[in-house]
Protein backbone atom coordinates (compact mmCIF):
# COMPACT_ATOMS: atom_id res chain seq x y z
CA UNK A 1 0.00 0.00 0.00
CA UNK A 2 1.23 3.49 -0.83
CA UNK A 3 1.81 6.21 1.30
CA UNK A 4 -1.33 8.10 -0.99
CA UNK A 5 -4.02 5.49 0.02
CA UNK A 6 -3.19 4.90 3.72
CA UNK A 7 -5.43 6.36 6.44
CA UNK A 8 -3.76 8.56 8.88
CA UNK A 9 -4.43 5.59 11.24
CA UNK A 10 -2.62 3.69 9.13
CA UNK A 11 0.37 6.43 8.52
CA UNK A 12 0.78 6.28 12.51
CA UNK A 13 1.05 3.14 13.32
CA UNK A 14 3.51 2.18 10.44
CA UNK A 15 5.94 4.91 12.20
CA UNK A 16 5.00 7.47 9.17
CA UNK A 17 4.04 10.83 9.70
CA UNK A 18 0.26 11.59 10.14
CA UNK A 19 -2.03 14.30 11.49
CA UNK A 20 -3.80 13.59 15.05
CA UNK A 21 -6.25 15.86 14.65
CA UNK A 22 -8.03 13.35 11.88
CA UNK A 23 -11.71 12.12 12.46
CA UNK A 24 -11.18 8.65 13.15
CA UNK A 25 -7.71 9.21 15.27
CA UNK A 26 -9.97 12.05 17.53
CA UNK A 27 -12.78 9.70 17.41
CA UNK A 28 -10.34 6.60 19.39
CA UNK A 29 -8.84 9.21 21.69
CA UNK A 30 -12.51 10.61 22.77
CA UNK A 31 -13.44 6.66 23.00
CA UNK A 32 -10.37 6.48 25.41
CA UNK A 33 -10.69 9.42 27.30
CA UNK A 34 -14.70 8.36 28.63
CA UNK A 35 -13.63 4.50 29.40
CA UNK A 36 -10.46 6.28 31.27
CA UNK A 37 -12.77 8.50 33.19
CA UNK A 38 -14.94 5.35 34.48
CA UNK A 39 -11.75 3.83 35.33
CA UNK A 40 -10.62 6.54 37.10
CA UNK A 41 -13.78 6.97 38.95
CA UNK A 42 -13.48 3.31 40.34
CA UNK A 43 -12.73 1.86 44.39
CA UNK A 44 -10.48 -0.56 45.09
CA UNK A 45 -13.66 -3.15 45.99
CA UNK A 46 -14.27 -2.79 42.19
CA UNK A 47 -11.98 -5.21 40.58
CA UNK A 48 -14.53 -6.54 37.78
CA UNK A 49 -15.58 -3.47 36.79
CA UNK A 50 -12.01 -2.64 36.66
CA UNK A 51 -11.30 -5.30 34.55
CA UNK A 52 -14.41 -5.28 32.26
CA UNK A 53 -13.03 -1.21 30.96
CA UNK A 54 -9.96 -2.65 30.34
CA UNK A 55 -11.01 -5.30 28.35
CA UNK A 56 -12.46 -2.56 26.03
CA UNK A 57 -9.73 0.17 26.38
CA UNK A 58 -7.01 -2.17 25.60
CA UNK A 59 -6.74 -4.66 22.58
CA UNK A 60 -4.94 -7.12 24.74
CA UNK A 61 -5.53 -7.81 28.70
CA UNK A 62 -3.80 -10.77 30.43
CA UNK A 63 -5.40 -12.21 33.45
CA UNK A 64 -4.96 -10.60 36.98
CA UNK A 65 -3.75 -7.35 35.68
CA UNK A 66 -3.45 -4.15 38.36
CA UNK A 67 -3.37 -0.80 37.26
CA UNK A 68 -4.11 1.76 40.01
CA UNK A 69 -5.53 4.91 39.10
CA UNK A 70 -5.10 7.72 38.09
CA UNK A 71 -4.11 6.07 34.59
CA UNK A 72 -4.21 7.83 30.98
CA UNK A 73 -3.12 7.01 27.63
CA UNK A 74 -4.22 8.38 24.22
CA UNK A 75 -6.18 5.32 22.80
CA UNK A 76 -5.69 1.89 24.95
CA UNK A 77 -6.22 0.03 21.59
CA UNK A 78 -2.43 -0.50 20.76
CA UNK A 79 -1.98 -1.96 24.72
CA UNK A 80 -1.36 -5.12 24.82
CA UNK A 81 -0.51 -6.54 28.18
CA UNK A 82 0.59 -10.17 29.53
CA UNK A 83 -0.63 -11.75 32.68
CA UNK A 84 0.05 -10.15 36.11
CA UNK A 85 0.81 -7.05 34.91
CA UNK A 86 0.75 -4.39 37.77
CA UNK A 87 0.96 -0.80 37.32
CA UNK A 88 1.31 1.91 40.36
CA UNK A 89 -0.59 5.24 40.54
CA UNK A 90 -0.25 7.80 37.77
CA UNK A 91 0.75 6.17 34.95
CA UNK A 92 0.76 6.96 31.53
CA UNK A 93 1.40 5.40 28.12
CA UNK A 94 0.96 7.42 25.30
CA UNK A 95 -0.15 4.31 22.33
CA UNK A 96 -0.01 6.01 19.41
CA UNK A 97 2.02 3.11 17.98
CA UNK A 98 1.65 0.04 19.69
CA UNK A 99 3.05 -0.46 22.95
CA UNK A 100 3.41 -4.57 24.46
CA UNK A 101 4.76 -5.53 27.99
CA UNK A 102 5.47 -9.11 28.98
CA UNK A 103 4.33 -10.88 31.83
CA UNK A 104 4.75 -10.27 35.44
CA UNK A 105 6.02 -6.55 34.83
CA UNK A 106 5.55 -4.25 37.04
CA UNK A 107 5.55 0.12 37.10
CA UNK A 108 6.17 2.27 40.31
CA UNK A 109 4.51 4.95 40.34
CA UNK A 110 4.36 7.89 37.66
CA UNK A 111 6.18 5.49 34.84
CA UNK A 112 5.63 7.60 30.97
CA UNK A 113 5.59 5.11 28.07
CA UNK A 114 5.75 7.57 25.02
CA UNK A 115 5.99 6.11 21.56
CA UNK A 116 4.79 10.06 20.39
CA UNK A 117 6.97 12.02 19.09
CA UNK A 118 7.20 15.25 16.88
CA UNK A 119 9.51 15.96 14.26
CA UNK A 120 12.71 18.11 15.05
CA UNK A 121 12.79 19.74 11.97
CA UNK A 122 10.00 23.18 13.02
CA UNK A 123 8.75 23.58 9.44
CA UNK A 124 7.85 20.43 9.51
CA UNK A 125 6.46 20.26 13.16
CA UNK A 126 4.44 23.61 11.80
CA UNK A 127 1.95 21.21 9.10
CA UNK A 128 0.70 19.43 12.76
CA UNK A 129 1.93 16.28 11.32
CA UNK A 130 3.05 13.71 14.51
CA UNK A 131 5.26 10.71 14.60
CA UNK A 132 5.19 7.27 16.31
CA UNK A 133 7.26 4.74 17.35
CA UNK A 134 6.06 1.15 18.99
CA UNK A 135 7.54 -0.01 22.27
CA UNK A 136 8.03 -3.04 23.97
CA UNK A 137 9.07 -4.03 27.26
CA UNK A 138 9.24 -7.57 27.97
CA UNK A 139 8.49 -10.03 31.16
CA UNK A 140 8.96 -9.83 34.70
CA UNK A 141 10.81 -6.23 34.00
CA UNK A 142 10.55 -3.94 36.91
CA UNK A 143 10.64 -0.02 36.21
CA UNK A 144 11.17 1.91 38.68
CA UNK A 145 9.27 5.09 39.87
CA UNK A 146 8.94 8.51 37.55
CA UNK A 147 11.17 6.13 34.48
CA UNK A 148 10.34 7.42 31.17
CA UNK A 149 10.42 5.52 28.09
CA UNK A 150 11.41 6.95 24.95
CA UNK A 151 9.94 6.23 21.49
CA UNK A 152 11.05 2.78 19.82
CA UNK A 153 12.57 1.40 23.21
CA UNK A 154 13.04 -2.48 23.60
CA UNK A 155 13.38 -3.30 26.96
CA UNK A 156 14.26 -7.27 27.38
CA UNK A 157 13.00 -9.63 29.86
CA UNK A 158 14.21 -9.87 33.58
CA UNK A 159 15.79 -6.24 33.16
CA UNK A 160 15.28 -3.59 36.21
CA UNK A 161 15.04 0.33 35.19
CA UNK A 162 16.20 2.45 38.25
CA UNK A 163 13.90 5.09 39.35
CA UNK A 164 14.09 7.99 37.41
CA UNK A 165 15.87 7.08 35.07
CA UNK A 166 14.98 7.95 30.57
CA UNK A 167 15.39 5.23 28.46
CA UNK A 168 15.78 6.44 25.28
CA UNK A 169 17.88 3.31 23.62
CA UNK A 170 17.07 -0.36 23.50
CA UNK A 171 18.51 -2.13 27.06
CA UNK A 172 19.28 -5.81 26.92
CA UNK A 173 17.88 -8.47 29.02
CA UNK A 174 18.60 -9.43 32.62
CA UNK A 175 20.74 -6.05 33.94
CA UNK A 176 20.16 -3.18 36.27
CA UNK A 177 20.09 0.00 34.18
CA UNK A 178 19.96 3.88 35.37
CA UNK A 179 20.72 6.87 34.44
CA UNK A 180 19.66 10.13 31.92
CA UNK A 181 20.10 8.76 29.42
CA UNK A 182 19.55 5.16 30.97
CA UNK A 183 22.73 3.21 30.95
CA UNK A 184 23.36 -0.72 32.04
CA UNK A 185 25.12 -1.17 35.59
CA UNK A 186 25.52 -4.11 36.07
CA UNK A 187 23.67 -7.97 35.52
CA UNK A 188 20.72 -8.60 37.45
CA UNK A 189 21.98 -11.45 39.41
CA UNK A 190 25.31 -9.34 39.87
CA UNK A 191 24.85 -8.05 43.64
CA UNK A 192 25.57 -4.37 44.44
CA UNK A 193 28.35 -5.07 46.52
CA UNK A 194 30.33 -6.80 44.44
CA UNK A 195 29.69 -4.57 41.37
CA UNK A 196 31.40 -1.57 43.43
CA UNK A 197 34.20 -3.91 44.57
CA UNK A 198 35.96 -4.73 41.02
Amino acid sequence: MDRESKTEKQKMLAGELYLAADPELAAGSKRAFRLLHRYNQTTVDKRDRRTEILQELFAQVGEKIVITPPFHCDYGSNIYLGDRVYMNYGCVILDCNTVHIGDDTMFAPYVQIYTAHHPVDPTVRLTGRELASPIRIGRNVWIGGGVIVCPGVTIGDGTTIGAGSVVTKDIPANVVAVGNPCRVLRSATESATSATEE
